[in-house]
């Protein structure tokens, strides 16, 4: 539950457990269950530079006046990281206001302790309740008593959790609802529901159920509590598609293959979801529409062009969403899986698994029906890895020969004209995307992706069909990051 900011003031006697308390919580936020944790009371702070979480471990008993806290630098820790603090009654007038205080007492046995957290407010008490909810569905599921630690999230606000038992592990996800104000961008619409994006689990459940009806390798469902946003999902391990940062070829062959297996049976509009999962019923996929598709398009214009010194005089956008219009409306005749985000980072590989098994997908949470070009553009042009020329062509063949095999009436050539407008189109929304995450979110380190993806861009824009494409991109790409 610890967030930057936070402040825990360990409170009791003597002898009352505080600093095993603060050692064990340290090495579950290292997980590692022999970190050494020295006591702090000669030194009175010992920092962890834990990620993606700094905390520091103070002991106050040998404080001698309150203004010494100022030298040891809470503040600063708390700008990004978390504080444990035993004896804080020795610096009280210089603890943060909004601090909990874990008041240690004896147990019902010499080994038990009693801690009562005090004051939950209504931020600690909404993690403390949510973080119950999450126990409650693991002890109900076949991973009873199991161990969670932290494990590294995606670009999305989601929180993720490893949960480790005998003989499975597991994947929390814990999704809470979006902000319920959120800017109307048109149409009194938002952002997120003009793109389809999913906002509760039902999507995660429902897609990952029908890609495994459909023989694709995805995580089995150990349980969900869909109305609060959680899914414990199995373990797959973490068997990448790279090597050492670089695309492996036989992988991005293998995951082009598992994509012409699914696209040889388009998905129905509405996926059933498990009875033990909040009741049955269905998720609804939505259509990936010409809206949508120009709607992201259209971050280019709100992000990347101002980064890069462009200009967006009245009527760009005009020009731009004529550019794109007609080419969306060819792309969307095609209607099938669209998994949105199928590349490297979603993408496990299965060593000693055999044929399509090799690769399995996670992360399908924001499928959708619409051109099947989109996810092949996705794969053969890795917004975080450079995948070269041959490679991409490679992975473009190998898919249009499964295709062959696998649905008679592929029409080649509409799907190759497919393939240059869904992969420009997914280039251009990753270029204000990524610029946005760097400028908003303070999240730089997409910058350095910048010009891969400019050149994927520039690779689609050289398809005949997309000519007015290119001029209208002619001189606006900009060249540095």
């Amino acid at each position: 539950m610890l967030q930057p900011g936070d402040c825990l003031c360990l409170v009791g006697d003597l002898g009352a457990g505080k600093s095993t308390f603060a050692r064990a919580l340290l090495r579950a936020l290292a997980d590692d269950p022999e970190l050494e944790v020295p006591s702090p009371t000669f030194t009175l702070v010992q920092s962890y530079p834990f990620e993606p979480l700094p905390v520091a471990h103070f002991d106050l008993y040998r404080l001698e006046d309150e203004e010494e806290l100022d030298e040891l630098g809470l503040d600063e820790i708390l700008e990004s990281g978390a504080a444990l603090i035993e004896w804080p009654e020795r610096g009280a007038s210089r603890l943060p206001e909004n601090r909990l205080i874990l008041r240690f007492a004896a147990g019902d046995t010499p080994q038990a302790r009693k801690i009562a957290l005090l004051p939950p407010d209504e931020d600690w008490r909404a993690r403390l309740e949510r973080t119950l909810a999450i126990r409650r569905l693991i002890e109900g599921s076949a991973l009873a008593g199991a161990l969670r630690r932290r494990f590294q999230g995606d670009a999305s606000a989601r929180r993720f959790e490893t949960v480790r038992a005998s003989g499975a592990d597991a994947i929390l996800i814990d999704s809470t609802p979006p902000p319920q104000h959120q800017a109307v961008l048109r149409d009194g619409l938002t952002y997120r529901q003009l793109v389809h994006l999913a906002d509760g689990v039902d999507a995660v459940v429902a897609v990952t159920e029908a890609l495994r009806a459909r023989g694709i390798c995805a995580p089995r469902t150990y349980g969900a509590d869909i109305a609060r946003g959680l899914v414990l999902q199995e373990d797959l391990g973490r068997g990448k598609v790279l090597d050492g940062g670089r695309p492996v070829a036989e992988r991005y062959l293998a995951a082009a293959g598992v994509l012409a297996r699914l696209h040889g049976a388009p998905p129905q509009a509405d996926l059933p979801l498990p009875k033990d999962c909040g009741g049955g019923g269905s998720y609804r996929l939505s259509r990936f529409d010409p809206q949508a598709m120009l709607v992201e398009a259209e971050l280019f214009l709100q992000w990347y062009l101002p980064r890069m010194g462009g200009e967006v005089p009245d009527g760009l956008a005009e020009t731009f969403a004529g550019c794109w219009q007609p080419l969306f409306e060819r792309a969307a005749q095609d209607r099938n899986w669209v998994l949105r985000d199928y590349h490297s980072p979603n993408l496990i590989w299965r060593e000693g698994e055999s044929g399509d098994d090799r690769i399995a997908l996670v992360d399908t949470q924001d499928a959708m029906i619409g051109p099947a070009a989109y996810d092949v553009a996705s794969l053969a042009m890795d917004a975080r890895v450079d995948v070269p020329p041959e490679l991409e062509r490679q992975v473009l063949e190998h898919y249009i020969a499964r295709r062959h095999e696998t649905s008679p009436g592929f029409d080649e050539a509409a799907f190759r004209r497919d393939y240059a407008i869904m992969g420009a189109q997914r280039a251009t929304k990753i270029l204000g995307i990524f610029t946005r995450l760097a400028g908003r979110d303070r999240k730089p380190g997409y910058l350095v992706h910048l010009p891969r993806v400019r050149e994927y861009l520039a690779r689609c824009l050289r398809h005949p069909e997309l000519a007015e494409l290119a001029g209208w991109f002619d001189g606006r790409l900009g060249e540095t990051g």
